[in-house]
């Protein structure tokens, strides 16, 4: 054989170059847009007159939303302990109540959520986020199921260890402060029922799944449990359960289903029992109505004007620039290779 030829057979089939096809050539039909002034004018001011009436309107239903927020952890530490607060939230002898008045600057219609608040508390820290035992939570069969546990998996008790159920850091630390309303020495009743999810009551927890050995070890975490009621309708827990992401949070303590007119005074009578004092937390007792875009939040409006806002303030500005100094399109003299020859 030719070597010539034979060359060039070995350099066709090695050879990267692809066949040819309207995909490999990029020749398939396309939408290519151009960007005139026009399209552009017309897409700020579209997104403008889209975000903003959005941005007002969820202001609006914010500012309907009527909010009381009371801290109280200061104020319910007596003075004899104000320099030595642990030892007044660790003993179990001292009475914790206290009672404080709070004033309803707007009229509250129903229902009226409870929560409390938290400040500092890192629920989104690894260790705690993963001491839990999903499995023991939703079945009886997973009792001994603790491995995740630690350290608050299992109990000694008599010299044998027994599972803790629930376990882990999470359930060890349950808030344990409550709260009674009293409004014109009438108490408002406060529904505890329906404050955690569906999913978590019917799927989560389950309804076999009985409170063994919790908060038996010396040191006490928070909340206790009542052993004859199962996990599935401890609706306190369940919603201390679900962890919170940021170190400041709100969580659902009950529903109040009675008017407050504007005004009214509001004694609290609660009981200070959670120890945020050691971390440098803070507890606030928050009442809020609701809206069709939930509780107060300024946040959601107030970033839909600002892109409004932007996008109105583009456009006008290329309006201006269009009317007064306008240029024809696609000119090769503004080409930058144009432009230094010119020069």
């Amino acid at each position: 054989m030719n070597p010539v030829t034979n060359g060039a057979l070995k350099s066709k089939k090695t050879s990267k170059k692809p066949e040819y096809s309207r995909f490999t050539q990029q020749e398939l039909p396309a939408w290519k847009p151009i960007l005139t002034p026009g399209w552009v004018i017309t897409s700020f001011l579209a997104i403008a007159f889209l975000f903003i009436p959005i941005g007002l309107v969820s202001l609006f239903a914010s500012e309907r939303v009527v909010e009381i927020v009371y801290r109280y952890d200061q104020d319910c530490v007596p003075e004899m302990y104000r320099g030595n607060v642990s030892a007044y939230i660790r003993n179990s002898l001292t009475n914790k109540t206290c009672i404080g008045n709070i004033t309803v600057p707007k009229k509250m219609d129903p229902p009226i959520f409870v929560y409390y608040q938290l400040d500092n508390f890192y629920q989104n820290h690894r260790r705690y986020v993963k001491s839990r035992s999903d499995k023991q939570l939703r079945s009886a069969a997973y009792e001994s199921s603790t491995k995740e546990c630690e350290p608050e998996a299992r109990f000694n008790k008599s010299g044998d260890p027994v599972p803790i159920v629930p376990c882990g850091l999470i359930a060890w630390s349950l808030f344990n402060d409550t709260y009674n309303l009293i409004k014109k020495d009438k108490v408002l009743n406060i529904n505890k029922k329906g404050i955690a999810w569906k999913s978590d009551t019917k799927v989560k927890f389950g309804s076999n799944v009985y409170p063994k050995n919790f908060q038996s070890n010396d040191l006490i975490g928070g909340g206790k449990l009542n052993e004859s009621i199962p996990l599935s309708k401890q609706e306190d827990l369940i919603v201390w359960m679900r962890t919170a992401a940021l170190p400041t949070f709100r969580k659902l303590y009950g529903k109040i289903n009675t008017s407050l007119e504007a005004h009214d005074t509001i004694t609290v009578v609660l009981e200070n029992n959670y120890n945020t004092y050691s971390f440098g937390g803070q507890k606030k007792l928050v009442l809020s109505t609701t809206s069709w875009i939930g509780g107060k939040n300024d946040f959601l409006g107030i970033a839909y004007l600002t892109v409004g806002g932007i996008c109105l303030f583009m456009a006008l500005n290329f309006i201006l620039l269009y009317v007064f100094k306008p240029r024809p399109l696609g000119d090769p003299s503004y080409l930058s290779w144009n432009r230094k020859a010119v020069n």
